[in-house]
């Protein structure tokens, strides 16, 4: 009996059941992420920067790489987030966990609003939509410099300990712990919203959308409910950004922002789950090696990293190791 017999006299519930099983490769990747305390603790503020970067790339892949939803203004909700958590805790109250919450609702409130145009669109139409948006908050942020803080960035934010025990250094350990602690468990309920049949649908919803309704699935209802949850992840991000540096600055928002995370998915693999967390981690380390050779040019490097990678394997790093694994199991 061939795989794809298998496949096909497998109940639902049990090809779920097989998704969402633990693989010894993902045990080792998180307990890898470990690492860094004791090997490279002069390192560990980059850490962080990875682990804030891997989930907001985690939250873009939700919409690019399982409904198909293209957005170049994803830092619109990135921003967002990190603004809500900066002014909460600077003028209400610094308890980072009731700063991540405050965060989160508003960003997940703007997602939902804006998920009724987006859910309207597709290809071209919607990344000029999704960038107008994200172009327009970063203007509004600017603008409101008596708030923000526009060009000059919004200071004197001060977070609390966590737990009223870990205080935010400068050595990183604690910002690392946090910001990786809140990547995983937004990993798990992601995880488990891929391996669901909501995410089967938005999977069907990425290869034809004309066809979902057919079977029973509202393709805009599922739309903006992703868009909404993938909008309460990237908020959650850059709220940590906003907690663990202390500043906001309006690059938060800026187009380069949403082009970097976009570069991420590619390098690593969209549609993958673990694509964005391993671009990510390519794409920081390398611009963080580049940027010591050549400051004013490191986008040359990175540029050239990009071409290597979607000329030798056009689905990303993970999909390339993907197709060797199978190639040699099949040997």
């Amino acid at each position: 009996m061939t795989t794809l017999d298998v496949t096909r006299a497998m109940t639902p519930q049990t090809y779920m059941q097989q998704l969402s099983r633990w693989r010894a490769i993902e045990i080792a990747f998180w307990l890898a992420t470990l690492l860094p305390f004791w090997l490279f603790p002069t390192y560990l503020s980059l850490a962080s920067q990875i682990a804030i970067t891997a989930l907001f790339a985690l939250s873009l892949d939700l919409i690019l790489g399982y409904a198909g939803v293209v957005s170049l203004g994803h830092a619109a909700f990135f921003g967002l987030g990190a603004y809500t958590a900066g002014i909460f805790s600077k003028f209400f109250w610094g308890e980072p966990f009731s700063g991540l919450l405050v965060a989160a609702v508003v960003a997940g409130l703007v997602g939902y609003l804006s998920s009724f145009i987006v859910s309207r669109f597709r290809h071209l139409t919607l990344i000029m939509i999704t960038l107008g948006l994200g172009l327009l908050l970063h203007e509004a942020a600017n603008s409101a410099s008596w708030l923000t803080g526009g060009s000059d960035g919004l200071q004197g934010v001060a977070i609390k300990p966590v737990f009223g025990v870990f205080k935010f250094d400068l050595y990183g350990y604690t910002a690392y712990g946090y910001a990786l602690a809140i990547l995983f468990v937004c990993f798990l309920l992601t995880r488990r919203l891929i391996n669901s049949p909501f995410g089967l649908a938005l999977r069907g919803i990425r290869e034809n959308i004309v066809r979902m309704p057919a079977i029973g699935a509202d393709s805009r209802a599922h739309i903006r409910k992703v868009y909404t949850i993938s909008a309460i992840i990237a908020g959650i991000a850059g709220a940590i950004l906003a907690q663990t540096t202390e500043t906001v600055s309006l690059e938060v928002l800026s187009f380069e922002r949403s082009a970097d995370v976009l570069v991420m998915l590619v390098l690593g693999g969209a549609g993958r789950l673990y694509g964005g967390l391993i671009g990510a981690a390519v794409f920081m380390i390398a611009r963080d090696q580049f940027s010591g050779i050549a400051p004013q040019y490191w986008y040359f490097w990175i540029g050239i990293l990009l071409v290597v990678v979607v000329m030798l394997l056009p689905n990303g790093i993970l999909g390339g190791l993907s197709k060797l694994f199978s190639r040699w199991s099949r040997k």
